[in-house]
């Protein structure tokens, strides 16, 4: 039996992966109510999170004295896995990467944002409705046309002018 190792850090931040287990199942946004309603479980901040058709992205800050986030995604799972009345509909387990740092976080931001460009759902962000990116434009973190021509389309994360890129600076 595989023993995965998680991270459980009080009040940490992570970024995580959720997918279906078939990927030809367009559950996730056809049933958004029930996804948003399954989340009302033990306390957690939403510092990002997109919903695709058969996969998320998103990152939690969980409260200062509780790491406990796979005790969430599995509540999260079985609630709209009862809400839609589906059996079987999750692959086990997720991915997680705990946030190390800003430059890490603003990164992963950008990749849940990005990612339903990547998937080619839509040619920018800001038309993508199942995204807390919209929150993130009220709020003054992104600019609302972030997604264009400021973004690497290659991997989704904001890229510095191609004169500092050539001069051997990594995309923050």
């Amino acid at each position: 039996m595989v023993h995965y190792r998680r991270h459980y850090l009080c009040g940490g931040t992570w970024f995580f992966t959720v997918n279906l287990r078939n990927r030809r199942r367009y559950l996730l946004t056809r049933h958004i109510a029930a996804l948003r309603q399954s989340q009302r479980v033990r306390p957690f901040t939403v510092d990002a999170w997109v919903v695709l058709p058969e996969h998320m992205h998103c990152i939690w800050t969980l409260p200062p004295d509780d790491a406990d986030f796979s005790l969430r995604w599995r509540e999260i799972k079985r609630r709209f896995t009862l809400a839609i009345n589906q059996r079987d509909l999750w692959q086990p387990r997720f991915w997680e990467h705990t946030i190390r740092d800003a430059v890490d976080y603003q990164r992963h931001c950008d990749y849940c944002y990005f990612n339903p460009v990547k998937h080619g759902w839509v040619k920018r962000v800001a038309e993508w409705p199942f995204s807390s990116f919209h929150r993130d434009v009220r709020r003054g973190c992104y600019p609302a046309d972030w997604g264009g021509k400021d973004v690497d389309m290659a991997v989704g994360e904001r890229a510095f002018p191609a004169s500092l890129r050539s001069a051997g600076l990594p995309n923050l």
